[in-house]
């Protein structure tokens, strides 16, 4: 079965209650801390972790995917899943969940491939056109470093704004990313269209 983008930004993240397209025009810059001062927001920020890589949300409910870095015994990415993909369910008292067997192979899953050096191309299993690379960034942590309109940057946050659809094939109106410049420290929003 061949998966469009739409399928994998449903695929990315099925989660958070609808925010409206004029509320999501108006909020500042530093949304994933702005958001929440929202009357009536459902989207929780998640504290940093370590191990935590980026999160994604989506319309229509508050639940959460976390992507966490996975080491080996020696501190290392894991070579075979150097990402673990789970839910955090808030609509379910804020508990971790595993994904299903569909949601890691069809929508919210990921692949990696390593290229050496430390470095490892990741992949969205719902849309594997979009390249993401887990690397050591100049911290000496590792992040995920993704590009959009020609702007390398490392991702903190993925929002999806789904209007209908299906499963399979969601209206997605817009994907947001949230982000960390490398250069500057300072962070970063791309929304496009998909």
């Amino acid at each position: 079965m061949k998966l469009n983008i739409k399928n994998v930004l449903s695929g990315i993240v099925l989660t958070l209650a609808t925010i409206t397209v004029a509320q999501a025009g108006s909020i500042p810059a530093d949304t994933v801390k702005n958001i929440n001062a929202l009357p009536g927001n459902p989207y929780p920020a998640l504290p940093a972790t370590v191990s935590r890589l980026f999160y994604v949300q989506r319309t229509p409910n508050s639940n959460t995917i976390v992507y966490e870095l996975n080491l080996d015994k020696d501190g290392k990415p894991d070579e075979e899943t150097p990402v673990h993909p789970y839910w955090i369910r808030y609509h379910d008292k804020g508990e971790k969940a595993e994904l299903n067997f569909i949601q890691r192979k069809f929508a919210y899953g990921v692949t990696s491939k390593a290229l050496g050096n430390g470095k490892y191309d990741i992949r969205f299993v719902s849309y594997k056109k979009f390249p993401l690379t887990l690397m050591k960034g100049a911290d000496g942590k590792y992040h995920i470093f993704a590009t959009v309109s020609q702007r390398q940057f490392i991702v903190n946050r993925i929002f999806l704004r789904i209007e209908g659809g299906s499963f399979w094939v969601p209206n997605v109106r817009f994907v947001e990313f949230k982000g960390t410049d490398p250069a500057t420290g300072k962070e970063v929003t791309e929304r496009f269209k998909p």
